[in-house]
C-alpha cells in the first residue's frame, strides 16, 4: 500500500519489520511505523493523514501476534513522550506508554493500590483498551478517565461509560490512540503494598513461563457454562484447565508450543512463525471444544495478513 505521509517531528519508517517489536518475535512488516514526538505531533499527523489509510496503535507487543505477511497500515507506537507517571492526591496519572509494572510501583510508593498491574505485561494504553486484570481486580475498577486522539486527529476525554468496559475488552473505536489514563485507586500502606507485589511476582514466576517467549495468557477464561454475558456471570472456569483436560499441556506444532508450566501460554521455542503459533492456537480451540463443548476465545490479538504462498 502506498500513500502520502504528512510531515512529522517524530520518526516515520516505511516497510518496518514488526517481529522485534512483539514479545513473540514473529510477524512481517508494517507499511509504515510512526513514532510521534508528542501528543501534538500525533494529533497533527492523524488530522492530515488520508482518512482511508488504516491506523493501528501498538504498545510493547506483549499481547499480539502479527501475521507473517505484515500489516497494511500505519502502525503507531508511542515512546518516551508518552510514558510519564504522576501522582496528584488520590489520582494516579500515567502516559499510555508507561509500563504497567512501573505504574504499580510508583503508585504503591505513594500509598495508592494499583498492585494488580504489577504482574501484567505491557503498557497502560493496552491495559485500558483490554480492561486488563488479575487477582480479581480490573482496570475498570479504578479507572477515572482517559485522553485519546481520534482517527481524525481530535483530542478527546473518555470516561467509563464511553469505554463500556467488559471482560478483557472495551469500546475504544478503531484507529483511536490512547495517550493518557487517570486512575483513582484506594489508599494503602506503601510497605504493605510493596510486600504484596513481591509475593505476586514470586507466585507468577513459580507458575508461568516468564523466561520464555510468550504473549501472556492465550485464551480468555470462559464465562460460566451459561455464557450469558451478564454482569453477574463468572469467569471462574479456567482456560488452562480445559487445555490440560484436552491433553495439550506441552503440545507442539513446529516451533510453537503450549507451555508445560502453564498450558494457557503459547510459546515461541525459537523458530516459530506467526502461522504456526496461530495454527496451534486454533488446534487447541478445536480440541477443547471436542472434549468440553466450550469454545475458547483468543485473548491474544492477531492482526495482519498471512505470508504470501510461494509459487512452486
Amino acid at each position: 500500500m502506498s500513500f502520502d505521509l504528512p510531515p512529522v517531528r517524530g520518526i516515520l519508517t516505511e516497510n518496518r519489520p514488526l517481529d522485534e517489536l512483539t514479545w513473540l518475535r514473529v510477524g512481517g512488516p508494517a507499511d509504515v511505523l510512526f513514532q510521534p514526538a508528542d501528543e501534538e505531533d500525533l494529533a497533527a499527523f492523524l488530522a492530515a493523514l488520508d482518512p482511508a489509510v488504516p491506523v493501528f496503535p501498538i504498545g510493547v507487543g506483549s499481547n499480539l501476534i502479527v501475521r507473517d505477511g505484515g500489516l497494511r497500515a500505519v502502525v503507531i507506537r508511542l515512546g518516551r513522550g508518552f510514558n510519564a507517571i504522576r501522582i496528584e492526591g488520590e489520582r494516579v496519572i500515567a502516559g499510555a506508554a508507561a509500563l504497567d509494572a512501573h505504574v504499580a510501583r510508583r503508585a504503591a510508593a505513594a500509598g495508592r493500590d494499583l498492585t494488580f498491574l504489577r504482574t501484567i505485561p505491557g503498557a497502560i494504553g493496552g491495559a485500558v483498551r483490554m480492561n486488563a486484570g488479575c487477582y480479581g481486580a480490573y482496570v475498570a475498577d479504578h479507572f477515572d478517565h482517559a485522553r485519546a486522539v481520534t482517527r481524525a486527529g481530535k483530542v478527546v476525554t473518555l470516561g467509563p461509560d464511553d469505554l463500556d468496559f467488559r471482560y478483557r475488552e472495551s469500546a475504544l473505536p478503531e484507529g483511536w490512540v490512547l495517550v493518557e489514563a487517570t486512575f483513582r485507586p484506594p489508599a494503602g500502606d506503601p510497605e504493605a503494598l510493596a510486600a504484596l507485589m513481591e509475593a505476586q511476582i514470586a507466585k507468577r514466576d513459580a507458575t508461568q513461563p516468564t523466561r520464555e517467549r510468550s504473549a501472556g495468557s492465550t485464551f480468555r477464561n470462559p464465562a460460566g457454562y451459561s455464557s450469558t454475558g451478564r454482569e453477574d456471570d463468572t469467569h471462574d472456569l479456567k482456560a488452562w484447565k480445559l487445555i490440560e483436560d484436552a491433553g495439550l499441556r506441552g503440545y507442539r506444532l513446529g516451533g510453537a508450543k503450549m507451555s508445560e508450566k502453564h498450558p494457557n501460554f503459547l510459546i515461541n521455542t525459537g523458530t516459530a512463525t506467526a502461522r504456526e503459533l496461530e495454527e496451534l492456537g486454533e488446534l487447541v480451540r478445536k480440541r477443547v471444544y471436542q472434549t468440553s463443548r466450550i469454545r475458547l476465545e483468543w485473548e491474544i490479538m492477531r492482526v495482519g495478513e498471512p505470508a504470501p504462498i510461494e509459487a512452486s
